[in-house]
């Protein structure tokens, strides 16, 4: 065995220095040779940088946005190729490939970067790359600016694509009509914090900051609205408590009410596939694939949604043995990267935290979140062929939050009660 550096590349005469993106891979992952390990990023360009030889990357030496020196070594790949093999000049002379994405002006010019000319954005909690930065400066767009254009690269990131696409409406009339004439940006004064006296100073971590974004970016982009419902949930609590010793006895693992949850979510889906879609400008992105993403909270109190890709094949069994999967691996930081995304529908579970009912803010680019609380015993009103009588019931409050822009009340409203009615029509005699 042998083990490489892999080298952060030159990338001009002029270029000291490049900013780490994207991890493309991850420890342990297998590289063929030219396969893409990383994209980083100058003043000029977004540059993927491919694998020089076939083997196995063992060790990342810096993290996504850090910005590291030319000529250093980013990463360590382990390969079965000889000594004599990694001396090769066709080893040696392994090029970077630039991402081919000519930049646009809003009149169809190019635009033009240059190495020192970049926006300052220190005081932004938010990661712009070198690219963008550079393009912002050149154009005019100040820091209040950008910060109000919506990130679609990883974890909300701001892409030179977002920025080409924004470009392309600045300052048109389309533009002046759904924003209004001062380009588009409400200017917000922050309210002033004491910092003296007996207080501490906390500075956020990177992925707080990332979430605090991505919510303020989320209500910003999405009208809000909340339905509830209160659903009786009695069969299904009863059914579990007589099978959960058996299940864990053939499967290994534990059922939990979150699986149970979620095949009713899709279920609804299927009866009301206007509430899995994307919102694109003036289009509907509707997604024939169901993939739930579920909120879970990590060690550090932080949030993280990794998604169950494909659920409406999954059957309950299968459910469960995916969202333990999951749930395991995101409390010991073991996600892979294609795990947090591609969601189309997201279900946060306050009720772990004993709370009754939430109003969730939605994971765009989705249209709807939902939220389980607790069950809890209450007495409820049955109906019976002899009248109606009070009895003790488990019940539970469903909430549903969706972007009013697409899912109107009927629809949000009708999508939730479905839901509701599924868990309230769960078969108590049902095998698994």
């Amino acid at each position: 065995m042998a083990k490489i550096e892999l080298i952060m590349p030159k990338l001009g005469e002029s270029v000291i220095e490049a900013t780490i993106l994207t991890w493309e891979k991850q420890v342990g992952d297998m590289i063929e040779m030219d396969e893409n390990v990383v994209v980083i990023a100058t003043d000029k360009v977004d540059t993927e940088v491919p694998s020089p030889v076939e083997g196995k990357l063992v060790e990342i030496l810096f993290h996504e946005g850090d910005t590291i020196a030319i000529g250093t070594a980013i990463a360590i790949i382990e390969t079965e190729k000889s000594e004599e093999v990694l001396a090769s000049p066709a080893i040696k002379e392994k090029k970077t490939k630039p991402i081919k994405q000519p930049a646009v002006q809003s009149n169809g010019t190019s635009v033009k970067t240059s190495t020192t000319a970049t926006l300052d954005t220190s005081s932004s909690n938010r990661f712009y790359s070198p690219l963008v930065k550079s393009i912002a400066k050149e154009e005019g767009i100040e820091l209040n600016e950008l910060e109000s254009i919506i990130g679609t690269g990883k974890n909300a990131r701001v892409t030179k694509s977002d920025m080409l696409k924004y470009l392309k409406t600045r300052g048109t009339s389309a533009f002046q009509k759904q924003f209004g004439s001062n380009q588009g940006i409400q200017k917000f004064k922050t309210p002033h914090i004491e910092k003296s006296g007996n207080v501490e100073i906390i500075e956020m971590d990177r992925m707080r900051r990332l979430i605090a974004d991505h919510m303020v970016m989320s209500k910003h982009v999405s009208p809000h609205v909340t339905s509830f419902v209160e659903a009786d949930v009695t069969n299904l609590v009863n059914w579990r408590n007589k099978i959960k010793k058996s299940f864990l006895e053939r499967h290994g693992e534990k059922i939990t009410y979150t699986p149970i949850f979620i095949e009713a979510i899709v279920k609804a889906i299927q009866d009301f596939p206007m509430v899995n879609v994307a919102v694109d400008g003036t289009t509907i992105v509707r997604y024939k694939d169901i993939n739930i993403g579920m909120a879970a909270a990590l060690p550090t109190g932080n949030l993280i949604v990794p998604v169950i890709k494909n659920a409406e094949g999954l059957s309950l069994t299968g459910l469960a043995q995916t969202i333990n999967d999951l749930a395991n691996r995101a409390r010991n930081n073991d996600l892979r990267p294609d795990e947090i995304q591609g969601g189309t529908f997201t279900v946060t579970n306050v009720g772990t935290f004993g709370n009754v009912m939430g109003t969730p803010i939605i994971n765009q680019p989705q249209v709807a979140i939902m939220a389980t609380g607790a069950i809890r015993k209450k007495p409820a009103v049955l109906e019976t062929e002899h009248g109606d009588v009070i009895a003790i019931r488990h019940m539970m409050f469903l909430s549903l939050a969706y972007d009013h822009r697409v899912v109107d009340g009927m629809l949000g409203g009708s999508f939730l009660r479905r839901v509701a009615d599924y868990l309230e029509k769960f078969d108590g005699d049902r095998t698994i």
